[in-house]
């Protein structure tokens, strides 16, 4: 999602992409709200100016490498760019382009006002689709590269989490998904674009037509534990795979790590501050915590930082009946059970794991005619495998604890602030 894929008049790559989490663009997402304003862009694109999205990235090739934005003739995403390798065609999904910040999310069109206001020409762009639409057809390059059949249908398809949404069933409102790869994500179906009016949440297109979804997103979820995998190590080699053996240090210690925290912000943070400068911290640490405990906290922390959507998705009234977990942090039964007690709600783990690719999947059945419907597609394929409940005096700990996680970014704010004003000198 959102990464800038520039190509020339012959379809060659012009640079290489600037992917979803570059955050080099801080000061084009300032520039668009100081010269459209914050309220505005809401009102038209339904999101922030934040540095993850697609125009940013243009403003900034524009800025910076004009000679290179001279020679720009299309401007896709990253798997639009796989499409147009496949069948020749330049197309994009309504979900994936709500990511763009070049899209009237509420009617589901390109937004001719940011189009002007930045200076975008609409030609540029990929041709807009419904996510189960045929979009092409595979062509016959595209037939040798992959040995599928030329001819073959390929449908607009989604980004990740609009995807991954759509493989967990969640397509109508009241279902919920909290999905922990590197990044942690909160996802709500909803009948209508449902804003939140200071840009908390991003408020985009749904994987099925005439519905929209609202997420609310942790920048460093899964990252957060490899992380610590990578510079501490995942403990001595047994055999298992190393996420079991940290998940295991980490149920060594109680509930609440004796008072050790863990701020997931190793890349800024986007739900609830909006902060491209926020940085990690380990909060509360004594002599006495350990190794485990630091685990222990990040998944916690994690936890809490998703949590903050709940809490938005409670503001603006967005219903919460079933909560379903997915990404690699849903395989770990500790993780699942902390969701469950920091969400203070049973959690549903299903069976399929793929996500994403088993929505692209249920996608394209819906385009070539398996079946009627997204929701019923859904409601065919998509299975609970188990469920998880909230233990009540655990997560009574975990809503004490996380009262005081909430504490932790408004301190520390003042300090990331300072930094990076340092750094810039």
């Amino acid at each position: 999602m959102h990464g800038a894929v520039l190509l020339d008049e012959n379809n060659e790559v012009i640079r290489p992409a600037l992917i979803w989490c570059d955050q080099r663009t801080e000061a084009q997402a300032k520039e668009l709200e100081r010269t459209i304003g914050l309220e505005r862009l809401i009102q038209w694109t339904c999101n922030p100016p934040l540095t993850n999205f697609t125009v940013t990235k243009l403003l900034w090739v524009r800025e910076h490498e004009p000679k290179n934005w001279q020679r720009v003739r299309k401007i896709m995403l990253p798997k639009d760019y796989v499409r147009l390798r496949l069948t020749s065609e330049s197309a994009i999904d309504v979900a994936d382009a709500s990511g763009t910040l070049l899209l009237d999310v509420a009617h589901r069109t390109w937004s001719s006002e940011v189009l002007n206001k930045t200076g975008i020409d609409v030609k540029l762009l990929p041709k807009l689709f419904e996510s189960q639409e045929i979009c092409g057809k595979l062509s016959g390059a595209g037939a040798d590269a992959t040995g599928l059949r030329a001819g073959t249908p390929v449908v607009a398809g989604a980004g990740d989490q609009a995807a991954g949404a759509v493989g967990m069933g969640i397509t109508r409102a009241g279902v919920v998904s909290a999905t922990l790869g590197t990044s942690g994500v909160v996802f709500a179906a909803t009948d209508g674009p449902s804003l939140d009016p200071i840009g908390r949440l991003h408020t985009f297109c749904h994987a099925i037509p005439d519905r929209w979804h609202v997420m609310g997103v942790t920048q460093a979820a899964g990252l957060s534990l490899r992380w610590f995998r990578d510079r501490f190590g995942a403990g001595a080699d047994d055999g298992r795979d190393p996420y079991e053996r940290l998940s295991a240090e980490a149920a060594t210690v109680p509930a609440g790590s004796d008072g050790a925290f863990w701020a997931p912000y190793l890349m800024g943070e986007r739900t609830p501050y909006l902060d491209p400068f926020a940085r990690a911290a380990f909060v509360g640490l004594s002599a006495s915590h350990t190794r485990s405990h630091l685990i222990r906290a990040i998944l916690e922390g994690v936890a809490y930082s998703l949590k903050d959507t709940f809490s938005i998705f409670d503001e603006i009234h967005v219903p919460v009946e079933r909560i379903r977990l997915g990404g690699g942090g849903a395989r770990s039964p500790l993780w699942q059970q902390i969701q469950a007690d920091v969400y203070a709600h049973e959690v549903e783990i299903l069976k399929a794991e793929e996500g994403a690719a088993y929505g692209a999947a249920i996608l394209a059945g819906v385009g070539s005619g398996c079946w009627k419907s997204v929701d019923e597609a859904c409601d065919a394929a998509v299975r609970v495998a188990k469920r998880v409940s909230a233990t009540k005096e655990t997560s009574a700990i975990m809503q004490r604890g996380y009262q005081t996680y909430r504490r932790i970014y408004p301190a520390l704010h003042s300090i990331f602030a300072e930094n990076q004003t340092t750094s810039a000198k």
